[in-house]
């Protein structure tokens, strides 16, 4: 999963589903999609010996219009893509005393205009350069999924 220019993670290392469904019907046979839904981000497979497993393949094969995930750090930030590039202060309002219900109505509000599609996006970048230079990086924390718990 990318997880950041900073960590030296490139695009060039990921093994897409393609090549892994390719690589296990190789060596144990046909492979078979199980039919759900499910808001799981993996999706999941059958062997002929009736194993489960699954692969979650948003680098090569996002996501993002069935995804219902979002992430809170720890200091208190709302983010709701594990891309994206600004996030929502919670804490704030939590400090400054908001009931339940307001903080409710603040996060129905935000998630009902959500339109991340981060992974999408970064299919049609330049797969060669750091997302996210390390200066910017050091200035904002945030900016990449490893250094805000992802």
């Amino acid at each position: 999963m990318d997880v950041g220019g900073a960590t030296r993670w490139t695009p060039t290392a990921v093994v897409s589903r393609r090549e892994i469904l390719a690589r296990i019907e190789a060596h144990y046979g046909a492979v078979l999609a199980v039919d759900e839904r499910s808001s799981a981000p993996a999706d999941r497979f059958l062997l002929p010996d009736g194993t489960t497993f699954g692969i979650i393949s948003s680098t090569t094969e996002p996501f993002c219009a069935s995804c219902d995930r979002s992430r809170l750090t720890a200091d208190g930030v709302w983010l709701l893509c594990l891309y994206a590039a600004t996030g929502t202060d919670l804490r704030r309002p939590l400090r400054a005393g908001a009931t339940r219900e307001e903080l409710q109505r603040l996060v129905e509000a935000i998630w009902s205009v959500r339109a991340d599609r981060g992974a999408e996006e970064r299919l049609g970048m330049d797969r060669q350069t750091t997302l996210v230079p390390i200066r910017s990086l050091k200035r904002d924390a945030h900016l990449e999924m490893h250094t805000r718990g992802g």
